[in-house]
């Protein structure tokens, strides 16, 4: 069943009216006709069963109760990589449940954005991570942002632990610091998760995380691409966190 999120707040046996993008995709790209029923997120990140008039509105037939969101809110924040890898990012993080996906200008990132750019760029990255939510079924679209320094993006994100995975750590054979982590955490807690560039994480990045009390991980004994190394890291979360 498809599965689209709205502005609007609902309730049950209400009515509503498609926005174009929805109706758009609904009623030419699915071919949905009066009866057919999707899901919809409301702006309060609600879960209502919709049903199609012949009008073209959409009557909520009742709430559905659905949590598929992490128990801890994970903000993964990534040196610029290159190429289309953010996009990648993006996508997989918020199949694989991030809370929010943030980017910053790493001193060894090799990718750089123009600063008259950047609200293109996030705008979209953050259609990309609407398509995403929605294809996995999410109730919560992560925002995506972008901060020009790691010590902005330290500074500014709120967060109960933070944690960087560090290359360095992995080839010394660091195994338990991220169970640890997830052992302590509380549902409902804030993590975020630093992952390098292609470049990697420079000394002087190290000593700011260090300064802010990171807990320093090894992701296993191989080396992670930068678009994998999240992906390992959320994989972890729930797998420690939801399937047990």
């Amino acid at each position: 069943m498809q599965r689209y999120f709205i502005k609007p707040i609902l309730k049950s046996g209400g009515r509503f009216e498609l926005d174009p993008t929805v109706s758009k995709h609904w009623l030419q790209v699915m071919r949905g006709v009066p009866g057919d029923q999707a899901e919809f997120v409301d702006g309060q990140e609600d879960l209502y069963l919709g049903q199609l008039n012949e009008d073209r509105s959409v009557t909520v037939v009742r709430a559905l109760e659905k949590y598929v969101e992490l128990p801890v809110k994970v903000t993964i924040l990534s040196g610029l990589p290159k190429q289309d890898k953010a996009e990648w990012i993006v996508q997989k993080a918020t199949e694989m449940g991030a809370d929010a996906i943030c980017f910053f200008s790493a001193d060894w990132s090799v990718a750089k954005w123009q600063q008259n750019k950047v609200d293109k760029k996030l705008t979209r990255l953050q259609k990309i991570a609407q398509g995403a939510a929605e294809q996995a079924h999410r109730t919560h679209i992560p925002a995506v942002h972008y901060f020009p320094s790691l010590e902005q993006a330290v500074t500014q994100l709120p967060s109960d632990y933070l944690l960087v995975a560090y290359e360095e750590a992995a080839k010394q054979g660091e195994k338990a610091n991220l169970i640890k982590l997830l052992n302590r955490t509380e549902p409902g807690q804030r993590m975020t998760a630093v992952f390098g560039p292609e470049g990697g994480i420079s000394p002087a990045e190290m000593q700011l995380l260090d300064k802010n009390h990171a807990t320093v991980a090894g992701l296993g004994p191989r080396i992670l691409r930068t678009e994998t190394a999240p992906l390992y890291f959320l994989a972890a979360v729930s797998t420690m966190l939801e399937l047990q």
